[in-house]
């Protein structure tokens, strides 16, 4: 249920994104879930890896900066207000998002959640029955 994402500095110029997929396919190592948060200098790619410890190891060797967090994975319907009630259940709780990303399949949504509390996070999710990720999986999709 708690996986590790990696969170990769890159600076704004062109073919620095394609240098950490390149590093990664060499490495065989495959990017399942990413997101980008960027400002005009720099971004911070955060992304869910088959392989995060050999992944990381790579990236570090070929000069990027990185950094392993760990992150919780839901699986919830992918119908309105789903998402909104898991919310709810969390920041009745206290629980802050400091950041969240998703990707949705058919019938379900995978979200990726960076609590300020992971174990009141995760304590809140099972008491309300809210399906959690196991880092395999994550890792697999």
């Amino acid at each position: 249920m708690v996986a590790k994402q990696l969170s990769i500095f890159l600076e704004n110029k062109s073919g620095r994104l394609t240098e950490v997929t390149e590093v990664l396919a060499q490495e065989g190592v495959n990017l399942s879930a990413l997101c980008i948060a960027e400002n005009a200098d720099f971004g911070i790619l955060r992304g869910i890896v088959s392989e995060p410890d050999k992944a990381y190891q790579a990236l570090k060797a070929n000069h990027f900066a990185v950094n392993i967090t760990d992150v919780v994975g839901i699986n919830c319907p992918n119908v309105p207000g789903a998402l909104a009630k898991v919310l709810r259940y969390l920041s009745n709780e206290g629980v802050f998002i400091e950041y969240m990303y998703s990707f949705a399949n058919g019938d379900t949504a995978n979200v990726i959640i960076r609590p300020n509390d992971m174990d009141n996070c995760i304590r809140v999710l099972k008491e309300k029955q809210v399906e959690l990720l196991a880092a395999s999986d994550l890792y697999k999709l």
